[in-house]
């Protein structure tokens, strides 16, 4: 596999600009150039042919890392889980599938930065049920949705409301929420040096159709099913 540490490295505060910068210079792949580079990778072991793909996709996993902004980890951090997560796809990426590497390495890039944040958050002491994982994930959103944008604690009804739509306590509700506020950067912030244009935080930031809360059910599901496969074989 390309050596990771041949790779752009993110770095805290103000290096991570620099890098956000540095790794828009890496240019995009065609789908026949990536068909082509994917094939000599799996047929040869070509490095060179795996760096392309991973530098070509940085971009990618860093926009997916700003999703998951205000967990209390350092942003570089995440991103450099990503880049782990894209470098994992690549690794087993087939392309005779015929669908992209994008398409494939965001579930790896998701999956390693979610593991990643699970693994670190040690405050947080999560345990392992769905619901626990769901609540982690969809807490904000779920936040949003009744209109409980205030800092500080939520009050009742909200914590009602919430504990019941998510399937948890009340007291786990409050304990997150606490664990979750404050801490976000400025999503107006600006990306970049003067004279590099106005790209904002904002701008990399991942598509809001995705649902964290909903790849884990998915992925337990899933788990679920392999299990009652064996059992059943």
């Amino acid at each position: 596999m390309a050596n990771y540490a041949n790779l752009p490295a993110p770095s805290p505060e103000a290096g991570l600009s620099r890098y956000l910068q540095e790794i828009r210079k890496f240019p995009l792949l065609e789908p026949e150039e990536e068909y082509m580079l994917a094939k000599r990778w799996v047929e040869q072991e070509d490095k060179e042919a795996a760096h392309k793909m991973v530098t070509s996709h940085l971009r990618l996993a860093a926009k997916i890392a700003m999703g998951y902004r205000g967990y209390g980890l350092p942003q570089a951090e995440v991103i450099s889980e990503a880049n782990v997560g894209l470098m994992q796809a690549v690794k087993r990426f087939d392309p005779e599938k015929g669908f992209r590497l994008a398409t494939y390495a965001m579930w790896w890039i998701r999956a390693s930065i979610q593991e990643y944040i699970l693994r670190s958050w040690s405050l947080v002491k999560l345990g392992t049920t769905s619901a626990q994982k769901k609540l982690f994930f969809n807490l904000r959103k779920a936040k949003s949705r009744i209109g409980a944008l205030e800092e500080g604690d939520l009050r009742p009804e909200h914590v009602h409301k919430i504990a019941t739509d998510l399937g948890v306590t009340e007291a786990e509700v409050i304990s997150m929420n606490r664990r979750l506020s404050g801490g976000d950067a400025s999503l107006n912030a600006t990306v970049g040096s003067e004279g590099e244009g106005t790209m904002q935080w904002q701008d990399w930031l991942e598509d809001e159709s995705a649902d964290q809360a909903g790849d884990y059910e998915e992925r337990d599901e899933l788990e679920a099913r392999r299990a009652m496969l064996v059992q059943a074989m």
